[in-house]
């Protein structure tokens, strides 16, 4: 169990909250199954978010708000991203769909995997499974990609990132 007074956000948490994010009601065996990691992980990491208030206490319903608020403005510093040497692996960041299509650039950044179809510098996932996102699950290998590009892009890239997060997350749910 974690303490109260001791919550510290890891980077496998992001990818968590976006999937729950989009499948807020989604079991504990599929949320590990997308994520590539065991179900205790996944229940860990809400158990964090919720005592981080970026999910509602005693649910896995997002906090909207909140989670706007830590993608724009924390998760660059809480999980700085400097791409590294160059690799053979998966495209991520503003080189990865949807950002590819809207922004031109030589610099690609991967995350390393030997069979992976890019070439470009390396840079160190949120979810050491990454790699296997566009396989396992499409539309978090999106939002995971676009986290990246808030973590390692410059002001246009992290605005772009933002829109396209915010539209594939759809508006806040609004109480009935």
């Amino acid at each position: 169990m974690i303490a109260d007074h001791a919550v510290a956000l890891k980077p496998i948490d992001v990818p968590v909250a976006l999937q729950l994010a989009g499948h807020p009601e989604e079991k504990y065996a599929a949320l590990s199954a997308a994520l590539g990691v065991s179900a205790s992980i996944v229940h860990a990491s809400v158990r964090r978010l919720q005592l981080a208030g970026l999910l509602r206490p005693e649910s896995r319903s997002v906090n909207w708000l909140a989670l706007r608020e830590f993608l724009q403005h924390g998760l660059r510093y809480a999980f700085p991203a400097r791409p590294g040497a160059p690799a053979r692996g998966v495209a991520t960041a503003y080189s990865a769909p949807p950002l590819a299509d809207h922004i031109l650039s030589e610099d690609v950044l991967v995350w390393p995997e030997m069979n992976g179809s890019a070439r470009g510098r390396s840079l160190t996932p949120l979810l050491n499974s990454a790699s296997g996102l566009p396989e396992r699950c499409p539309s978090l290998y999106e939002l995971v990609a676009l986290a990246d590009a808030i973590r390692v892009g410059r002001v246009r890239e992290r605005r772009l990132a933002m829109d396209a997060l915010e539209a594939r997350l759809g508006p806040e749910p609004r109480a009935t």
